[in-house]
């Protein structure tokens, strides 16, 4: 490929939310180049008018900033790795997988050794909501790094917060998606009781809305619960992972969460009935079916 650009924007992970950002990206008129193991994600980025790299060390040689959207922080620090091989003196890295603070720092410090700037940059919001432009990003990193890169953000997302040093963005994202995922449980359960009463579930959905117990997972999953369209937006097994490293944070401040831990077994029961590669909305069928019980 080309020699490393300033104007390319590297995404490393092109699932379901690296397609949004790709989509933001392209929209805002940034060359993208993209790469991912699984070739066959790189079709939607070539739609779009992108370019597919062969290799991280490919990405690493065209883009000055490079964006990260792993399944893991496992992941994200063995791509750290080889950036730190391949990547020229002043690329930036921004990390929007979901992991652990520890993961993040130790990203950060590693890449910086090799003169390479961190931010961990992680996104509330499902896929659709983040190629709408209305992914919440909680940005960790140096204050300077982030005024450096705000334009590039603003314009994947309207809501951009900077909340501290590097790991922040990871810690605040844990307690973000401990609220997202109750809310859809509490959404499911509340459907799943209307539905065994007898009572329309669009009514329901309707009313639950306009009053007090509203919350956007409404929005967003209530209509997928109730025509059990469980296409994935987020996987339902990728929160599941969340929610491990959601209690393991708790854990390390001696934080109690009853509701995350009940939360973790309504998740396991949705994977054991073969809906972990759905949406998460799929936690309705596990107490409609009664499967945790």
């Amino acid at each position: 490929m080309s020699e490393t650009s300033p104007d390319v924007i590297g995404v490393i992970g092109v699932g379901l939310l690296g397609s949004a950002l790709c989509y933001r990206l392209r929209k805002a008129g940034h060359q993208v180049v993209g790469y991912d193991i699984r070739t066959a994600q790189l079709e939607s980025l070539l739609h779009l008018g992108g370019q597919a790299a062969s290799s991280i060390s490919d990405v690493a040689n065209t883009a000055k900033v490079i964006i990260l959207s792993l399944p893991d922080s496992t992941i994200s620090k063995r791509v750290c790795s080889e950036l730190a091989n391949s990547a020229g003196s002043q690329t930036t890295v921004i990390d929007t997988t979901t992991g652990t603070p520890e993961d993040a720092i130790e990203n950060a410090e590693l890449l910086r050794q090799h003169d390479i700037l961190f931010m961990d940059a992680t996104v509330a919001g499902a896929s659709t909501q983040v190629q709408e432009g209305a992914g919440v990003f909680m940005v960790g990193g140096d204050p300077q790094v982030f005024k450096q890169h705000s334009p590039l953000l603003n314009d994947i997302s309207n809501v951009i917060f900077h909340v501290g040093s590097i790991g922040s963005g990871c810690r605040l994202k844990l307690v973000v998606n401990l609220a997202l995922g109750l809310n859809r449980a509490v959404l499911a359960e509340s459907l799943a009781l209307a539905a065994a009463a007898g009572i329309p579930m669009n009514t329901t959905l309707e009313v639950l809305k306009a009053t007090p117990a509203y919350s956007a997972a409404m929005d967003v999953k209530g209509k997928k619960m109730i025509d059990e369209d469980f296409s994935p937006q987020a996987r339902l097994i990728q929160h599941r992972k969340d929610v491990g490293l959601i209690r393991q944070l708790a854990a390390e401040h001696q934080q109690n969460l009853p509701l995350s831990n009940l939360h973790a077994k309504l998740l396991d029961a949705a994977i054991e009935a073969g809906y972990g590669d759905l949406d998460n909305s799929a936690i309705y069928k596990v107490i409609q079916d009664n499967l945790s019980s």
